[in-house]
């Protein structure tokens, strides 16, 4: 019985620090600003799907905008309600407030799952030759996010995965809550059939 507590202790806690670790992995973690070569280099565009806290997630890539990060920013999200504007519409207006110029702002609004995000967005990538993309989205959805654009992609730019650390949804109190239960093994699910595919 003893050992069946320690056991199960010790699952719980690999899982409860493994796995944000494996759902959001940040290819810039430690970097202060960007710079021209290494870890920390500077990218061509940064790329914000819509989804979870979608704000969240404009506002980080917007931060990095500023940053000097790219010179580009790219936003992707059909509409959450069908009848209003898209999430993509939406998050190019809040770039537009916070004083990012128009010219700089990048849209797709037809996507409705990550899948599509990164077919949408391999297109638009494709078609500007850019070679290295930042990719902000969730730290419970930064790693299928990564697999999605990666296979999109095949090779023709290099994706720099980032997570928002926190949002409405996801953050280091996540193992606290069922929802938080519930988005980290349906992503781990959702991540199985992603690589299958």
């Amino acid at each position: 019985m003893m050992r069946f507590g320690i056991f199960f202790v010790a699952v719980a806690l690999a899982m409860t620090i493994g796995l944000p670790l494996y759902l959001g992995p940040d290819d810039i973690a430690g970097c202060q600003s960007p710079s021209e070569t290494g870890k920390c280099q500077k990218v061509d565009a940064i790329v914000a799907v819509s989804g979870g806290d979608t704000m969240a997630r404009t506002d980080e890539a917007i931060k990095l905008y500023k940053a000097g990060w790219a010179p580009l920013l790219v936003f992707s999200g059909a509409a959450a309600d069908k009848k209003g504007p898209s999430n993509a519409k939406v998050m190019r207006e809040r770039a537009l407030h916070q004083n990012v110029p128009n010219k700089d702002i990048l849209t797709d609004e037809t996507s409705a799952t990550t899948a599509e995000n990164a077919q949408n967005t391999a297109s638009i990538v494709k078609n500007r030759s850019i070679k290295r993309l930042l990719l902000v989205t969730s730290a419970y959805h930064q790693r299928r996010a990564g697999i999605e654009f990666n296979k999109q992609l095949g090779g023709a730019a290099e994706v720099v995965n980032h997570p928002v650390a926190n949002d409405n949804q996801w953050s280091s109190w996540w193992w606290m809550t069922p929802y938080g239960w519930v988005l980290g093994v349906g992503e781990i699910i959702k991540i199985i059939i992603a690589e299958a595919s």
